[in-house]
C-alpha cells in the first residue's frame, strides 16, 4: 500500500505561482512514477505532470514552461511547482504514484483557485 497526501494548494491571482507538494508513505520502494492530475469543475481528470524514478519528466501541453515537476533524492516527495498561473489552471490537483506492478493510488487532492 502506498498513502498519497498532498499540500500547498490555495487562492491566488493571474499571473501568480504556487508549489504543491505530494509526500508518500508505505511501500514506496514499489513506486516507479509519481505525477499529478487536475480535474476542473465538470470536466475529466487530465495528466498535468509526471516524473520518473530516473527522473524523466513529461509534461501537459497547456503547462510546458510554466510548470515545473520534481522529486526528492530519497523520492519520497513529489513537487510541482506552477508558475504564471493562468485561471484556467483552477482545478483540483491529485497527486499519483504508481508501482511497478501497474497498481495506482491516489490522494484526496488539492484545491488551487486562479482568480482572474
Amino acid at each position: 500500500q502506498v498513502q498519497l497526501v498532498e499540500s500547498g494548494g490555495g487562492l491566488v491571482q493571474t499571473g501568480g505561482s504556487l508549489r504543491l507538494s505530494c509526500a508518500a508513505s508505505g511501500s514506496i520502494v514499489s513506486i516507479n512514477f509519481m505525477g499529478w492530475y487536475r480535474q476542473a469543475p465538470g470536466q475529466q481528470r487530465e495528466l498535468v505532470a509526471v516524473v520518473t524514478n530516473v527522473g524523466s519528466a513529461n509534461y501537459a501541453d497547456s503547462v510546458k514552461g510554466r510548470f515545473t515537476i520534481s522529486r526528492d533524492n530519497a523520492k519520497t516527495t513529489v513537487y510541482l511547482q506552477m508558475n504564471s498561473l493562468k485561471p484556467e489552471d483552477t482545478a483540483v490537483y491529485y497527486c499519483h504514484a504508481k508501482r511497478h506492478d501497474g497498481i495506482g493510488y491516489w490522494g484526496k487532492g488539492t484545491l488551487v483557485t486562479v482568480s482572474s
